[in-house]
């Protein structure tokens, strides 16, 4: 299972998070100062090969009533040429990221001039974080699931076919 990378995207920089290979935790990696989108790709692309990432979430920027303005649509452009370049891209949510980052920041007694260069890349952990806790919840919900298929079939399942086998 490959690793989940996250990008919080700005007009200047992108932050990137990364999972952890079992997909648990997400850990702030870098802060990326944009340049276009032909080298942001690239360097993207540079990071999921380096990193074993096996998806990108980008943090979709809505706005408080739910709806895309400028930003998500920046977003959404920079996606399409992610994907152009074989990546795969998954959106997620990301509204209050920041401001969440700025408070664990500020909580943890970081100066102002410190959080500038760190803010990006904690976002982007802020909201891979949410996307990983989802997704685990998802899966625990499918076994959960399939293990009550399981009783309910008098534990039969999984076991057709092997009559026969010595």
């Amino acid at each position: 299972m490959g690793r989940i990378l996250c990008l919080d995207m700005g007009d200047k920089r992108i932050g990137v998070a990364v999972s952890d290979a079992m997909r648990w935790i997400a850990s702030p990696h870098s802060v990326y100062t944009r340049v276009g989108y032909g080298p942001d790709v690239k360097h993207m692309a540079g990071l999921m090969q380096a990193l074993e990432g096996e998806l990108i979430v980008l943090g979709l920027p809505r706005n408080m009533d739910g709806t895309l303005g400028d930003s998500a649509r920046k977003a959404q452009a920079f996606a399409e040429k992610l994907t152009e370049a074989g990546l795969p891209v998954a959106f997620w949510d990301e509204r209050l990221s920041t401001v969440s980052a700025q408070r664990s920041l500020i909580e943890g007694g970081m100066r102002r001039e410190q959080r500038r260069g760190t803010v990006d890349k904690v976002a982007a952990a802020v909201i891979l974080q949410a996307y990983l806790d989802h997704m685990n919840r998802e899966n625990n919900q499918l076994t959960h699931a399939a293990s009550n298929a399981d009783v309910d079939n008098g534990g039969q399942h999984g076991q057709q076919g092997q009559e026969g086998q010595a």
